[in-house]
C-alpha cells in the first residue's frame, strides 16, 4: 500500500520539473538548519561571559559545564534509530527537526526569563535541554545529508541523489556562515546587551526555524525511499551489522580516539585571554569570526580541489597541523611572540581563532567517507553513532583538560603552568598519527560492467 506522502511525491515526478523544486526545498531546510547550528556560538559566547562575570565560576567549573552540557549528544544513536524507524504523519526527518528546534527555543527563552541570580544547577539543566534539542536536529539533518549524498553508480549518474561530497560541502558552508555571523554578532552584542537579551534573540531565531519546518512537508524534499515498517529492533540489528564492517568501526574508533586523547584547555585559555591578558570581548569575537571564515573557506576549497584526495592523508595532515598550532600556543604563552613585537590581540585573532576551528577541519572529509560507507537504510543510525562517539570523545577531552590544568596547577589567577599544559596537549595530538593504519584511503563508486 502506497503512503500518501509517496503518492504526492509520485504525482510531482509525473508533472516534471519536480527535481529542481525538491532540490531548492532541501537546500532551504538543510541550509537553514545548519546555519542555525553554526549560529549556536552566539548564545554560547554569552553563556561563557555570564558564567565568568555573573556567576563568578572558575575556569575548571566553566569547562566542566561546557563538557557536561554535551551529554545529550552521546545519545544520538537512539535519536537516529527513532528517526529511521518511526514515521510521524508519513515523515521521518522533518518532524524531528521541528521537535528539536522547539526544545531549543524553550530552553533559551527559559534562561532569558530566569532571574539574573539563577543557580548553576538550573542553568545547567536548561543548557542540557537545549543541547538535547540540538542533537535531535543534527541527527535528522545528518541523516538527510547521508541519504542524499550517496556515491553515484553507473545507472544513476544523473540522479539528484548522486551528489556525493557536494551536499556535505554545502551544509558545511552553511554552518560556517552561521558561525561567522554568530561570532561577529556575539562579539558586538556582548558589549551592548546583557547575556539574557542574547539568549532571547537566539530563542526567536529558533522559533523561526520551528515555524519554517512545520510548514515544510517531507514529500517536497524527494528523499530516497526507505521501508517505513522497520521497528527499533530491526533497525538496531542493521546498525550492529553496519558497525561490524571493519572499515566502519576501525575508522570510527580512530576518529574518536584522535579527539579523546587530546586534553582540551578551552576554559583555561578563555580565562587566560580575558583575565590575564585583558583581551576585550570584541577581539575574541573577531578571532572566532576569523576561525569560522577559515572553516567556510575550507569547505569551498575541499569541494573544489580536495574531494578526490585520499581522506586518510588529508585527515593526518590536519592532525599534524593541529599539533603545530599547539606548539605555537606554547611560544605565545611564554611571551616569545611579544618579544618580536607581535601584539597579543593580533595573535589571538589570527592564530587562536584558526587553531580553535582547525580541531574540526577533519570532520568534513571523514563525514564524506562515512556517508559513502553507510549501508542503505540506516544512514541516520550510523551517522548518529559517529557523532555520538565524537561527542563522547570531546567530553572526555574536556574532562582530561580539567585534570591536566589541575595537575600543572593552573587556576583563574595563576597561569604559570599553562605552557607545560599546552606542550603536553601538543604531544598528545601527535599520538594518533602513529596508529592511523585503520583509516581507509577512500571509497570508489561501484560501476556495472558493460554488457557485450
Amino acid at each position: 500500500m502506497v503512503s500518501s506522502s509517496e503518492a504526492i511525491r509520485e504525482r510531482g515526478r509525473r508533472k516534471g520539473g519536480g527535481g529542481n523544486g525538491s532540490e531548492g526545498m532541501r537546500k532551504l531546510l538543510l541550509g537553514l538548519g545548519f546555519l542555525v547550528q553554526g549560529f549556536r556560538c552566539f548564545p554560547w559566547m554569552a553563556v561563557n561571559f555570564f558564567l565568568k562575570d555573573g556567576l563568578k565560576v572558575d575556569p575548571s567549573t566553566l569547562q566542566i559545564l561546557q563538557c557536561s552540557a554535551n551529554l545529550p549528544m552521546v545519545a544520538k544513536p537512539f535519536y537516529g534509530i527513532l528517526s529511521d524507524s518511526f514515521y510521524i504523519f508519513g515523515q521521518h526527518r522533518v518532524p524531528y527537526i521541528a521537535f528539536g528546534a522547539f526544545l531549543q527555543a524553550v530552553s533559551w527563552i527559559a534562561i532569558f526569563l530566569s532571574p539574573s541570580n539563577i543557580s548553576f544547577f538550573t542553568i545547567t539543566l536548561y543548557l542540557l535541554l537545549g543541547n538535547l534539542g540540538a542533537s535531535v536536529v543534527e541527527v535528522a539533518n545528518d541523516a538527510m545529508v547521508a541519504e542524499l549524498g550517496k556515491p553515484p553508480s553507473s545507472s544513476s549518474k544523473n540522479s539528484p541523489h548522486s551528489s556525493s561530497g557536494q551536499l556535505q560541502s554545502f551544509v558545511w558552508i552553511a554552518a560556517s556562515v552561521g558561525g561567522v555571523l554568530g561570532n561577529l554578532a556575539g562579539g558586538i552584542a556582548i558589549d551592548r546587551f546583557s547575556p539574557q537579551v542574547m539568549f532571547l534573540m537566539f530563542g526567536i531565531l529558533l522559533s523561526i526555524q520551528f515555524l519554517v519546518t512545520i510548514f515544510t512537508h517531507e514529500s517536497s524534499l524527494d528523499l530516497p525511499k526507505s521501508p517505513s515498517d522497520r521497528g527499533i529492533k530491526k533497525q538496531l540489528s542493521e546498525l550492529i551489522v553496519a558497525l561490524r564492517k571493519p572499515e566502519i568501526y576501525y575508522s570510527i574508533i580512530w576518529f574518536a580516539a584522535s579527539y579523546a586523547m587530546i586534553p582540551a584547555l578551552t576554559g583555561t585559555m578563555f580565562y587566560y585571554q580575558t583575565e590575564h591578558l585583558g583581551i576585550e570581548s570584541s577581539v575574541l569575537g573577531i578571532s572566532k569570526v576569523f576561525g569560522q571564515a577559515a572553516m567556510l573557506l575550507w569547505g569551498i576549497i575541499y569541494n573544489k580541489n580536495l574531494k578526490s584526495m585520499s581522506p586518510r592523508k588529508l585527515i593526518l595532515a590536519i592532525q599534524a597541523t593541529m599539533a603545530v598550532f599547539m606548539f605555537s600556543d606554547v611560544l605565545f604563552v611564554k611571551g616569545i611572540y611579544r618579544m618580536f613585537g607581535i601584539p597579543d590581540s593580533l595573535y589571538v585573532v589570527l592564530f587562536s581563532g584558526l587553531a580553535e576551528v582547525l580541531y574540526f577541519f577533519k570532520i568534513l572529509p571523514f563525514n564524506v567517507l562515512m556517508a559513502q560507507l553507510c549501508p542503505p537504510g540506516c544512514e541516520g543510525s550510523v551517522m548518529a553513532f559517529l557523532m555520538s562517539t565524537l561527542a563522547m570523545a570531546v567530553i572526555i577531552s574536556g574532562y582530561l583538560g580539567v585534570v591536566l590544568s589541575s595537575f600543572v596547577q593552573v587556576t583563574g589567577n595563576d597561569f604559570s603552568g599553562l605552557g607545560h599544559a599546552l606542550l603536553i596537549q601538543a604531544v598528545c595530538t601527535l599520538l594518533p598519527i602513529y596508529c592511523s593504519s585503520s583509516l581507509p584511503d577512500g571509497v570508489k563508486a561501484k560501476t556495472k560492467p558493460k554488457q557485450g
